[in-house]
């Protein structure tokens, strides 16, 4: 145990007049991002000393992306021996075969790193005064509450998602849809009627009316996570969730929502790499000839069939837009000839981009996105608008908050098969025709995703809703001594 509390000890060693905050992110690598940006902000604006505990096995990507030698990062090693229903050697998400039934295992497992994280807390110096932990580490709140650590949780959801939760737990609108009709019924939220849910909106395991099992289970033990933390921190900021907002706060008190996004806006300007990535040179390419690229990607955990992948690339490729894809699994097979005929208008990038640093580039003037929150966040603070591919977990209900109510793009028709190459080239296409001088929904689109950019902006800046929100947390829910 010494070995994993030495670092922790020295950690804020130079600073030791400041809070020293602890953050815990889920080990996957949607939810370990905005919480690396979380400590760049708190490092940034000199709030806090920082510690930022992973694994081994994830500790080389945190330090890549992360990239600041003044946070402390510290190595949480899994036990030697095998942990039930994840494979070996497996520490995150992204290396499970079968999300839906493994993802709940996975979650269990991690908890053996309980007895090295309560080992750590009690050696750090400066003593942590605030431990910041996803709350799918639901095990980690208990143990910083042992120790007399206060928690605040995070969940890489949106607002919006986080209160149609308590919707869907307490109406549960499957069970009315289902006897009303089905796929074509629809669900009026009774606090906002503006929202009308459809089944295939309802994300898993809340779209069986009898839900239950390991993923109700896991879902429980988040929730009390949350409910015993003093509050949770949202990726998110006032001006675009503040009706939402305000109804958690009122009916979770004494947890509210700290609103402190969007977070991806803590990362400064990287420094200009000796050697460009190949991709970012693509896009240098295409800005000098004033070409307007369509960025794609499906997100790093989502299971596309293979039928589906290629259905897109022939969308892709019919559509006649220039596209950056970031093709996931790497080793897709997108159809024979196809990166050689849409060469020059289209790339496929099969390595790891920085999607933040893509969808800033002046260029990129749409994102065919899986509508993940992490992505959609990214997106709207760099004014991009979207055409939303949910494909699982909340994304349904972030491609409803992100189109119907933030009015920001379009959507995918999903419907319950493969989606058409001929469909996929007609958003791609509705989407590009998005400029802001356009007529419609399509101009209307553009011009609220600029809007809504320059408010994010004014989020985060000095004065702004985020930046007092964080202070005012660190305030009221961390230790100074």
């Amino acid at each position: 145990m010494a070995a994993a509390a030495s670092p922790c000890s020295r950690a804020g060693r130079h600073d030791a007049q400041l809070p020293h905050v602890a953050i815990f992110p889920f080990m996957a690598r949607g939810h370990t991002v905005p919480l690396i940006h979380l400590a760049h902000l708190l490092r940034r604006r000199g709030l806090a000393a920082v510690t930022l505990f992973t694994t081994p096995a994830n500790a080389p990507f945190v330090r890549r992306v992360l990239d600041d030698d003044a946070v402390a990062v510290v190595e949480l090693p899994f036990p030697g021996h095998h942990l039930p229903g994840v494979p070996p050697g497996v520490e995150c998400v992204e290396g499970l075969d079968g999300l839906s039934s493994s993802f709940p295992a996975f979650v269990e497992a991690a908890s053996a790193l309980r007895p090295r994280l309560e080992a750590c807390l009690a050696a750090a110096r400066p003593r942590v005064g605030l431990l910041v932990a996803d709350a799918l580490l639901y095990w980690a709140h208990d143990a910083a509450a042992g120790l007399g650590v206060p928690t605040v949780a995070f969940y890489a959801a949106s607002m919006f998602a986080h209160v149609i939760r308590d919707v869907l737990l307490r109406d549960n609108p499957a069970a009315v849809l289902v006897a009303g009709g089905g796929a074509a019924a629809t669900f009026a939220v009774p606090e906002f009627p503006n929202v009308r849910l459809t089944l295939a909106d309802i994300p898993v395991p809340f779209n069986d009316p009898s839900a239950a099992g390991p993923l109700v289970e896991m879902d429980a033990k988040m929730a009390n996570a949350i409910a015993g933390s003093r509050g949770l921190i949202v990726n998110t900021f006032d001006a675009m969730e503040a009706h939402y907002i305000e109804h958690w706060d009122r009916h979770h008190v004494g947890h509210r929502a700290w609103p402190v996004g969007p977070l991806c806006l803590a990362r400064q300007p990287c420094h200009a790499a000796a050697v460009k990535p190949s991709w970012m040179r693509w896009l240098d390419e295409k800005a000098a000839a004033g070409r307007a690229v369509l960025y794609v990607a499906l997100g790093t955990l989502n299971a596309v069939q293979e039928a589906q992948l290629r259905e897109l690339a022939g969308g892709l490729e019919a559509s006649g837009v220039d596209f950056l894809w970031a093709v996931r699994p790497i080793d897709a097979d997108l159809g024979a000839g196809f990166e050689e005929r849409v060469e020059g208008r289209g790339m496929v990038a099969r390595e790891w981009v920085d999607q933040w640093r893509i969808l800033r580039h002046g260029c990129v003037k749409g994102f065919l996105s899986h509508c993940g929150w992490n992505s959609a966040v990214e997106s709207i603070s760099a004014g991009v608008p979207l055409a939303a591919w949910p494909m699982g977990a909340e994304q349904p209900l972030n491609a409803i908050h992100a189109v119907d109510e933030l009015r920001i793009g379009v959507r995918v028709p999903t419907g319950h098969g493969v989606v058409s190459s001929e469909e996929i080239a007609r958003v791609a296409r509705e989407l590009m025709g998005m400029d802001m001088d356009g007529e419609g929904e399509s101009g209307e689109a553009a011009r609220n995703a600029a809007a809504l950019a320059a408010k994010a902006r004014e989020a985060v800046a000095e004065g702004g809703s985020s930046w007092k929100t964080l202070e005012e947390m660190l305030a009221t829910v961390c230790q100074t001594k």
